[in-house]
């Protein structure tokens, strides 16, 4: 991904494992091969500029909420836990916003990515569509 937003490469793959933990590839691509963190960027970058830096402080919290000091580190069950420790508002760092409203926020962004049209940068090859059934006649 050529992203237009500044990410590090640190919070990108934060980001991807947060994405993939969120939506979970099954017998269907999960968010990131469908193209969910294309969208979270695309979003940042044009119609939520002032998002971006509650996103990068928020990866980077989750990074050093890891007991590896990476989120992506974890393995899916893992990962998890620590999403459900956070929502509880069990935290080791000091957040400068409720973790659970930044969890709630990024679920949001992510099903937005996932199951939007195609021409906003999620969904890509309408994939989500074609999985729900859905089906657009030219």
């Amino acid at each position: 991904m050529n992203s237009p937003v500044d990410f590090t490469p640190a919070q990108l793959q934060c980001l991807n494992a947060l994405v993939d933990t969120l939506i979970p590839p099954d017998d269907w691509p999960g968010g990131v091969d469908a193209g969910v963190v294309d969208y979270l960027a695309q979003l940042l970058a044009t119609d939520l500029p002032d998002m971006l830096p509650i996103y990068k402080t928020a990866l980077d919290l989750l990074d050093a909420e890891a007991t590896t000091g990476l989120f992506a580190s974890l393995d899916s069950d893992e990962r998890i836990a620590l999403l459900s420790t956070l929502e509880r508002g069990e935290t080791s760092q000091a957040w400068p916003f409720a973790p659970s409203w930044f969890l709630s926020m990024a679920s949001t962004h992510a099903a937005e990515g996932y199951y939007s049209d195609s021409g906003n940068g999620g969904n890509r090859d309408g994939v989500a569509w074609k999985m729900i059934g859905f089906e657009v006649s030219g």
